[in-house]
């Protein structure tokens, strides 16, 4: 019964003697066989776009290691791309886009209702997911978060300090807030069809609500959140959704208060003494191994991945990184992680 499962239990608040574990980015091309499946691909976009290949790179990680989880393999700028953004990776540069930065960029966009036909594969591949992974194993979907999806619809590309986002909400504010409402919007439509198509968790990526502080925080972080939190749940009612505003800071204190979020994954910027301390007394926390120990393994591994289970084992707690897996890891402190987690 999904009631059983490890995660939900965890996201229901509840403390268990082992924390369930899933880590960000577990599929990926740290993996030998994520690799392979990708250059049968192609390249990146048709990776997320073919369901079956998508499918069996969601597989390959809780076949290797056993997680508690398996998250939809796809990325947060499929949402802009179905907006009717223009989208393609530059090999070893990541992601571009065409960009928003006046009007008639905007008013360009699709309305969130018409998402869906691109985003038919995505669906399908969480059906796929559903009926393909383990009983015990729990499928969450995700989002980008509106703030993060929008640095990269205005920059057209990562940028280090979302500067082009930054000035455009000082300049053109109604044009900045209106583009948010729209990923707003759009966010909801696309979580709220991938619970229909079978995930049972969803989660909202911020990655980078760090740059956004005080007041511009609370407007452009939580209100987002919190709106599509509440309608989520108003249309699926019970379920749990995960948020990490990355780099938060102190603004992760109150966050399941202020937006509904069933949990609340912390960076590995914060300790997870403080994390115990001021975020999880509010709910289920999740986190937050640096991913650099992914890197370097050994004893610093063991130490760190017992103190953080030590350090959260008082209150729900489900056992992830502070941020994604890098390309650059060993599979084998990926194991070692797991073992040291769950005792063995």
């Amino acid at each position: 019964m999904a009631a059983q499962k490890t995660i939900l239990r965890a996201l229901a608040g509840e403390t268990l003697e082992t924390p369930p574990i899933w880590m960000m980015r577990q599929a990926g091309r740290y993996l030998p066989e994520y690799r392979a499946t990708r250059a049968e691909a192609g390249d990146f976009l048709s990776l997320c776009y073919n369901s079956d290949l998508a499918t069996e790179v969601t597989l390959q990680p809780i076949r290797r290691y056993g997680f508690d989880a398996a998250i939809l393999f796809a990325d947060i700028l499929l949402v802009p791309q179905a907006l009717g953004a223009d989208l393609w990776f530059v090999t070893g540069e990541g992601p571009r886009l065409s960009t928003i930065t006046g009007q008639a960029g905007f008013d360009a966009l699709k309305p969130a209702s018409e998402i869906h036909e691109t985003l038919t594969p995505i669906y399908q591949t969480v059906r796929n997911l559903s009926q393909a992974l383990p009983a015990e194993t729990t499928l969450i979907g995700f989002a980008g978060a509106p703030w993060t999806v929008a640095t990269y619809m205005i920059a057209g590309r990562g940028t280090p300090d979302q500067g082009p986002a930054h000035a455009l909400k000082a300049e053109n504010k109604a044009l900045f807030e209106a583009l948010l409402e729209r990923l707003t919007d759009a966010t909801v439509e696309y979580l709220s069809a991938q619970i229909e198509a079978g995930a049972e968790c969803v989660k909202l990526f911020d990655s980078w609500a760090g740059s956004l502080k005080g007041e511009d925080f609370d407007k452009y972080a939580t209100a987002p959140a919190k709106r599509i939190i509440s309608e989520l749940k108003a249309r699926h009612p019970g379920i749990p959704v995960i948020a990490f505003p990355r780099e938060a800071g102190d603004k992760y204190i109150g966050f399941h208060e202020k937006t509904g979020a069933d949990c609340v994954a912390l960076d590995d910027s914060v300790t997870p003494e403080w994390g115990a301390e001021h975020v999880q007394p509010s709910g289920c926390v999740q986190g937050n191994l640096a991913s650099k120990h992914m890197v370097s393994g050994g004893e610093a591994l063991v130490r760190e991945t017992r103190r953080i289970v030590d350090a959260f084992r008082n209150g729900p707690h489900i056992f992830n990184l502070g941020h994604g897996i890098t390309p650059d890891a060993d599979p084998d402190n990926v194991q070692l992680m797991i073992d040291t987690v769950r005792g063995g």
